[in-house]
């Protein structure tokens, strides 16, 4: 069965998240175990969180591999990395995420690029699936872009993992009716600062969305769960999606 040319998906960047003892040293193995060269920081963004302490850096990327392709920004590979630069006595949803899992790495969030970002994100809403953001376009880098809830199970801790959804070089006529849709959606270069905000906002308030609310995950529960995966019907990939169908339709009734 052929898929929707949307989604058709290609891997666009991943976001790793780390511990402070690991941030430099990680540019440094970069630099030489990747091949990296100063040129290839796609960016680096900083932050001053007390008045007279100087900048932090919040964040940069690496780009680590490039195609053969023409459109560069379809053929980049690219890691952008995270460190909980917030001084000790603040709060930190990254520090949180890496000293919940015990970790000195986490990978956060993985990017896929689609050729149709609005019609992939009808797509997933109609199916029930939760986004922490409106589609967002940043200007800086020619991209439209929306992020997804976090991969969890009921009574389970939030795992700090999700998706980015994205698309490359929109065509003006597309800028439109996103202008015209959601004039609020608009972030321009803010688009990092806007994620980190309202990820900040979810741990903090302990209410961190999830992919798929409880509810709906519980309905697939009773599908499949009881079952291996190999024993999964294509009859009960139909119930599913048709329950995901009927909720997602019941949240755009009540929304």
């Amino acid at each position: 069965m052929s898929r929707p040319e949307f989604l058709n998906f290609k891997v666009d960047h991943m976001t790793l998240l780390l511990q402070p003892q690991l941030y430099n040293v990680a540019y440094v193995l970069f630099r030489t175990v990747f091949g990296c060269a100063p040129e290839h920081v796609v960016y680096e963004k900083r932050k001053e969180w007390i008045a007279g302490e100087g900048d932090q850096s919040l964040t940069y990327a690496m780009q680590v591999g490039q195609g053969y392709d023409l459109a560069a920004d379809l053929t980049t590979t690219m890691i952008a990395v995270v460190q909980p630069s917030e001084p000790a006595s603040m709060r930190s949803h990254v520090r949180e995420m890496l000293d919940g899992h015990r970790a000195a790495a986490h990978w956060q969030h993985i990017a896929l690029r689609t050729t149709d970002l609005l019609a992939f994100h009808a797509h997933a809403s109609a199916r029930g699936v939760n986004f922490i953001t409106p589609v967002l376009r940043d200007e800086s880098d020619d991209v439209i872009q929306v992020f997804s809830g976090e991969w969890f199970f009921p009574g389970s801790p939030a795992s700090g993992m999700f998706f980015e959804f994205l698309q490359r070089n929109p065509s003006e006529e597309l800028l439109q009716k996103m202008a015209e849709r959601n004039r609020e959606s608009w972030f321009n270069d803010k688009t990092f600062l806007g994620l980190y905000g309202e990820k900040e906002r979810e741990y903090q308030s302990g209410s961190v969305t999830p992919f798929v609310d409880d509810a709906l995950f519980q309905q697939l529960t009773d599908v499949v769960g009881a079952k291996k995966m190999w024993e999964i019907t294509e009859e009960d990939v139909r119930r599913c999606e048709e329950a995901m169908l009927a909720y997602g339709a019941s949240k755009q009734q009540q929304a």
